[in-house]
């Protein structure tokens, strides 16, 4: 589909033009679309529990350790590729779930689990943990709301060449060495004053100082043992073992609109084998955790098959939800108002169109 109003480019600053327009128009901080569940099923699904996320850590901690292992053992042989390969994907992509899941609180039912779980999942994806869980926070209330949502992954019109790199982990990684380096200089962004509250930014600070030291400490030992291993095991994961978190992650909101109150016009839900399913921790159902972002990742396909009949059709798979995606994509370099409509089921309720247009309307304005 392709939108017939605003001509003039995104500003995807926090503090800018867009912003300025999102508060104006409503949709900053707005009332959101949800499938209706009733009140008992939704404090069921909600229930938290240690078991699983206890199960799925232990099973994540020994694969991280046995491939770690394998890695030093084979070090200096062509024996160690496989296991390195693991252990990148356990470092580098699946940890994003785990940051994302520990974040929320809802992984485990005891909180300190979930902190413990989110400040090492933070440091292995080089991300500050304060910022990060604001931005979160931020991207929930604003998802895909041009000008408030900081975790905007593909900005239209979409720059291919960062797209491609960030399945290496080569630019992502490079800016968040920068903020880190810079927030341990004690500086901290205007973006990230906008969603960051003053009395926790001093954490910020000393987030990215702990973080700097270690990477420094890596640095030292590399340079000492006159090896790579030390890298390999802390810092490079994150770039070759990233591409299962950029290939999954970013079908979350890619190519679908912006600026709209309904999370089934702005988030996909795909299909994934069972192994991806464990990388990701459920979030390939992500029009539901976008809905109801309190309800555990291991509830989530429970919550799918009971609203199902009210969102779009789920991509049966990865490879299909990009074949779809591309061409919008590619559409979007011409005129970055194009987006995918995704279609609704009969038995779905119909979109706030009217909402949506008025929205637009204003934006555009």
């Amino acid at each position: 589909m392709t939108a017939t109003v605003g001509k003039k480019k995104r500003d995807y600053s926090l503090v800018g033009e867009s912003t300025r327009k999102a508060i104006e128009t409503g949709l900053a901080s707005a009332e959101w679309y949800h499938t209706d569940v009733s009140r008992k099923e939704m404090k069921q699904l909600m229930q938290r529990s240690d078991g699983p996320a206890m199960r799925d850590t232990i099973i994540w901690f020994a694969a991280i350790i046995g491939s770690a292992a394998g890695g030093i053992y084979f070090w200096g042989s062509w024996w160690c590729v496989p296991f390195f390969f693991v252990y990148g994907v356990l470092y580098g992509s699946s940890s994003d779930s785990r940051w994302h899941e520990g974040g929320h609180g809802t992984a485990f039912r005891t909180r300190w689990m979930n902190d413990v779980i989110y400040q090492i999942a933070s440091f292995m994806l080089m991300r500050n943990p304060t910022t990060w869980r604001w931005s979160h926070a931020r991207h929930h209330t604003d998802t895909i709301i041009v000008g408030r949502d900081a975790e905007i992954a593909v900005m239209r019109p979409p720059d291919l060449i960062r797209l491609v790199l960030n399945f290496v982990g080569i630019i992502d990684v490079w800016y968040s060495l920068i903020a880190l380096g810079r927030n341990a200089l004690g500086i901290v962004s205007p973006d990230e004053k906008s969603y960051i509250p003053e009395t926790e930014q001093h954490k910020v600070v000393t987030a990215g100082r702990i973080h700097i030291a270690i990477y420094i400490a890596t640095l030292a030992a590399a340079f000492y043992l006159r090896s790579w291993l030390p890298l390999m095991l802390i810092g490079l994961p994150r770039m070759y073992g990233c591409w299962h978190m950029v290939m999954t992650g970013l079908l979350q909101h890619i190519g679908l609109a912006d600026n709209v109150t309904d999370h089934r016009l702005n988030t996909r839900t795909v299909y994934m084998n069972p192994v991806s399913r464990f990388i990701y921790w459920n979030m390939n159902y992500h029009v539901e955790h976008h809905m109801f972002p309190m309800v555990p990742y291991h509830a989530l396909p429970k919550l799918h098959e009971m609203i199902k009949h009210d969102l779009p059709v789920a991509n049966p798979s990865i490879w299909h939800a990009y074949r779809e995606v591309w061409p919008v994509i590619l559409r979007q370099l011409r005129n970055e108002d194009d987006f995918l409509k995704r279609e609704l089921p009969p038995t779905a309720k119909p979109y706030r169109e009217e909402f949506h247009a008025v929205n637009m309307a204003n934006a555009a304005e």
